[in-house]
């Protein structure tokens, strides 16, 4: 019998000062609660129980042990209840990562939906770039992430993708720009403005699909932050590429326009999880594809094969 059943044998013993009382107490036979008894006094080395003619109270040893032995009975307990309300979703914790632009949209309305049905579970985020975030996951660092995968390659081991949609570009012009006011544009009509980029190399920017497929922009200023990319868009420096999800969070003295659909570049978008993902990560994956499900029909998600 293991040790935490030793305990509440002796407890029940102590509580009852008889074996016989223990017993009935705990459903078991007097001789199976004597040999528990003896077995936990032959591990502690020390007599637990001084026998009387009826019944049995506790030695100095006994003493000893008491608040110990309640000790191990009220963590076990504490364990117990912790990891049912892991399993109800009453509790526990969710460590959860996304890149900047998913926090615009994705993920705080599958959050705040999340936190309605689940209150009792924290959410922790951390934000950075999708390469960050798989490395967490598969060191299991993280329970789920939101991320925009390489389009070649296999997910890292010990991570699994959950397509939640195909996330277009729009493009950012400044107010007064000549095609403000048209929708959609082809990239070609833009072939000769400067594009504010992410990074040095157009691979590892939003350009990635539009560069497979033969486009090469004209590239002006490198800027990483989003408000400076549409800060010097404002300025008339140059125009920029902005994720579909993000198009609700851009400043009024930008305008954003949509792009043909031969041409616009799409941006895969998965939730990360390990192999056997947690209930939490569980719950939390439905609640992204409920809300990219939702956003696949808000402005900016134009239907494929349709201009306009």
């Amino acid at each position: 019998m293991n040790g935490h059943v030793l305990y509440e044998v002796f407890l029940a013993v102590a509580r009852e000062g008889s074996f016989t009382g223990a017993a009935r107490a705990l459903g078991y036979t007097q001789s199976a609660v004597s040999r528990q008894v003896q077995s936990l006094e032959d591990g502690t080395g020390a007599a637990l129980f001084e026998r009387l003619p009826r019944g049995v109270r506790l030695t100095e040893a006994g003493r000893v042990l008491l608040p110990h032995a309640e000790a191990v009975r009220d963590r076990l307990a504490a364990a117990g209840a912790e990891l049912a309300a892991l399993r109800t979703l009453e509790g526990g914790l969710l460590r959860l990562g996304s890149f900047s632009s998913a926090n615009a949209a994705l993920v705080p309305r599958a959050q705040a939906s999340f936190r309605e049905r689940h209150p009792g579970v924290s959410v922790t985020r951390t934000e950075g770039p999708s390469v960050k975030h798989l490395g967490l996951l598969a060191a299991g660092e993280l329970d789920l992430a939101v991320v925009s995968p390489a389009a070649a390659g296999p997910p890292p081991e010990g991570v699994t993708l959950h397509h939640l949609l195909d996330e277009p570009m729009l493009v950012a012009l400044a107010r007064g720009h000549a095609r403000a006011g048209r929708r959609p544009v082809r990239l070609a009509e833009l072939a000769g403005e400067e594009w504010i980029v992410g990074a040095e190399r157009l691979e590892d920017t939003l350009f990635r699909p539009a560069v497979a497929a033969g486009f090469r922009p004209r590239t002006g200023l490198v800027a990483y932050d989003w408000i400076a990319k549409l800060g010097a868009v404002a300025a008339g420096l140059g125009v920029t590429l902005v994720p579909a999800l993000a198009a609700a969070s851009v400043r009024r003295d930008v305008t954003l326009v949509t792009i043909h659909p031969d041409d616009v570049p799409y941006r895969r978008i998965c939730a990360a999880t390990p192999p056997g993902p947690t209930v939490a990560a569980t719950a939390f994956l439905e609640g992204l594809r409920e809300t990219a499900e939702a956003l696949r029909g808000s402005r900016g998600f134009p239907r494929r094969g349709r201009a306009g």
